[in-house]
This record gives C-alpha cells, structure tokens and sequence, in this order.
C-alpha cells in the first residue's frame, strides 16, 4: 500500500483527477483552479450537499470504500432529483487519517466515477484534509432546471395525491441485517455472514440509486409534481415536511404503502412492526412526491410509482389510517447529535 505522505495533498490530488474529463456544455472549467467555473443559461441552478462521517452514517466493518463513493455521489444526484432538477457537477471533499491508503482513496474515487457515469455528471472539484476522527466524506451537486419546472415542498394543495416511488423500509432492513452479522462474527475471524436471499435489502442500504428514471416518466409524460421530497429519513419524517412546508395536512393508508417481500420477511425474523419500518426506516431515496387529483388515471399508469393517500386542510392534521381503520396521527423519530438530519 502507498502511504498518502509519500504523495501530498496535491500529489493525491493529481493521482486521483487527472483522467477526469467533463461532458457537460454547463462545465466551463472543473477540476484545476480554485472554484469550478459553471454557466447556465435561461435555467435555474440547483445546489445540494451531504455529509458522510465514519461511524454515524457508515460503517467501514461492512462498507467498502467503493461502495461508500458511490453511495455518497447518489445521495447527493436524489436531492437534486427531488426538485425536479438533473444533477450535472459533482464536488468531493474528503477528510482523511494516515490509516488509509492512496490505493484507499482511489477505491472511493472509483465508486465516485462510476456514479457520476452512470448519471451523466461531471467531477468538477476534489479537495483532501487531513482528519483525526476518521473518514469524512462531503459532496455538493449542482444541478439545473427549467424555471417553471422546479418543484419545492411547500406547494401541495389540499386534495392533491400522494405518491411515492419503489418500496419503502428495505434499506433500514439492510441495516438492521448487516448490523445482526457484525455482533454475531464479532471475534470470530472464520464467520461467515449470511446473506442468502436477503440481497435486495444489502443493494438497498450499500448501494442506493438515485431516482432520475422516475423523473424522466413524469417528464415524458409532462407532470410537474405540486411538490416533492426525498425519503431521506423515513416516509412519515418527509410526509411532515411536505405538510408543515406547504401549510396543509394529510392522510396516507398503511394497506398502500408499498413494501417488498424480503423487506416484510427480514421484519418478521426481527420481530418488528414492518409499517414502523417502512414509516420511520430512513435512506430508501425513493420520490415522495404530490399531483393534483385531475391526474389519478394518469399516476396508476406509470410502473414503479404508488398512490398512498391525499392532502387535506391543515386543520385535519396528519395521519396514518391503519389497516382496521383506525386514525394514527403521524410522528416522526427525529434526530439526536448522533443522527443525520434531513
């Protein structure tokens, strides 16, 4: 392994950049000065960060360093999705302690690449740090959108639909999985985790996408969502969001919130109530998103998204109607110093 001292900051800087090459007509200058230099023309520009820390939102135990790079890209790509926006740059920052390797850091950047190729979106900036608490990874993305298509969480109007894409609770399952198999092999160099059948759920926590496809069918079909969020922090944290941001209520139907089979399986080993899961999980990156009620026929149409319940007036609150009917106002778990914020 090579030492990062052997090579500096702009050493490891220039190992990891110099490939890099830009694609998109809005970036001017990326990697090599001291800002990137961006132009867009007639859109409106869309900026996101995240922040990644070793031993609050990744566990190097059971993550790899390629995973964790392009886990960090596609965050960062859904939050730009979820104004109804197209990410185009990229930004890395990196804090980094003399236990990790250049060829460590080419694994991240790896991981990167490969997100921002798939999703078309240029690097256009690496910085590195030193850090003394572990591995630190930061991202911002820019974005562009047309300027009447931008979508906020603050326009949903009362008897609006709710939708939400894919499935909700696998990536907290996988969680809960990979967090059983690190306590149950801890000591035991020869353990084995199992895995068998449960890989959706792994795939859902280690490596989440982005959901570009779901904007591009609601764009096909010319649907500008009334507002949307990514499920970030589990759907009822986002559901408040959208009600507190837009001044309204709303009522969701836990008989429609859509779950996979391997997610309600893993539930069940772990003797825990799937709706809570699939409510208060958290980084399933999936659209949560409104529609005005003129579109009902055309949302059922489209595979891969749902229709889980409406908005009402503000005074009606927000709830839950559970599968016997019952009125369960919504509640989010929250965040501690420990926890990642929405």
């Amino acid at each position: 392994m090579t030492e990062i001292a052997s090579l500096g900051k702009f050493g490891l800087t220039d190992r990891l950049t110099s490939h890099i090459k830009t694609s998109n007509p809005s970036t001017i200058r990326g990697i090599g000065d001291d800002a990137a230099v961006l132009e867009y023309k007639g859109k409106e520009v869309l900026v996101a960060s995240r922040l990644l820390l070793e031993g609050i939102h990744f566990d190097l135990t059971y993550v790899t360093l390629k995973l964790l790079g392009y886990k960090a890209a596609t965050v960062a790509f859904s939050n730009i999705y979820a104004m109804n926006g197209r990410p185009k740059q990229l930004l890395v920052s990196t804090g980094v302690s003399k236990r990790f390797s250049v060829e460590d850091m080419e694994a991240l950047h790896a991981g990167v690449e490969y997100a921002c190729e798939k999703y078309g979106v240029d690097i256009a900036g690496v910085n590195i740090t030193s850090s003394l608490t572990g591995l630190t990874v930061g991202v911002t993305c820019t974005g562009e959108a047309d300027k009447d298509k931008v979508v906020y969480r603050s326009q949903a109007k009362p008897s609006d639909l709710i939708c939400v894409s894919g499935d909700l609770g696998a990536a907290y399952m996988g969680l809960q999985l990979l967090e059983r198999e690190k306590a149950v092999g801890r000591g035991d160099a020869g353990f084995t985790p199992d895995f068998a059948g449960k890989e959706y759920l792994l795939e859902r926590q280690l490596r989440p996408e982005a959901r570009k496809d779901i904007i591009e069918m609601l764009a096909g079909r010319r649907i500008v969502p009334t507002s949307m969020i990514a499920v970030a922090d589990g759907l009822a944290s986002e559901l408040l969001h959208l009600c507190r941001q837009s001044g309204v209520g709303c009522i969701v139907y836990e008989e429609r919130i859509p779950i996979d089979y391997q997610t309600a399986t893993m539930a069940g080993q772990f003797n825990m109530n799937l709706t809570t899961a699939a409510m208060n999980g958290g980084e399933d990156y999936e659209l949560l998103f409104t529609v005005p009620l003129s579109l009902h026929e055309t949302i059922r149409e489209i595979d891969g998204i749902r229709l889980i319940g409406h908005i009402c007036e503000a005074e009606s609150g927000a709830h839950l109607v559970a599968r016997d009917g019952t009125y369960i106002p919504l509640a989010a778990q929250g965040w501690t110093a420990t926890e990642d914020p929405a």
